[in-house]
């Protein structure tokens, strides 16, 4: 893939009761999750990437380091961008940083491999639950 270090994309999300902590077992505890917090950083790497990908291909997360910065409430907006750091053939290491309308939320390093063909990714996958 012709992608150079420095590439960047971003992507917002507003953080709806599903997305809590709240809804995650933590009860009382209405503010954006980690875990989804970690999925809205995957998702800016995984935009950088997306634009890039021949026909058939994706990519899978193998690596989050992150460290949760700030508390987002419920009604707010989120914004998490993903800045290449390097990249070796199939891998690609990003810097990434989230953000909601008062405070940074969030910071760390996330790696992802390109899947070359996603289908059959998938298969093996789904193979498992079948015992293959």
């Amino acid at each position: 893939m012709d992608l150079e270090p420095g590439a960047t994309a971003e992507v917002t999300t507003t953080v709806g009761p599903d997305r809590t902590a709240h809804a995650m077992g933590n009860h009382g505890v209405h503010v954006f999750a980690t875990p989804f917090v970690i999925g809205l950083l995957e998702d800016a790497a995984a935009a950088v990437l997306r634009p890039h990908l021949p026909p058939g291909a994706g990519t899978v997360g193998t690596m989050v380091e992150m460290k949760h910065l700030a508390a987002t409430p419920v009604g707010m907006k989120a914004r998490a961008k993903a800045t290449l750091l390097e990249t070796d053939g199939k891998r690609f290491l990003f810097a990434v940083e989230a953000w909601d309308e008062k405070d940074k939320i969030a910071e760390g390093r996330h790696e992802r491999f390109v899947v070359p063909d996603l289908q059959k990714f998938l298969a093996r996958a789904m193979g498992k639950k079948a015992g293959g």
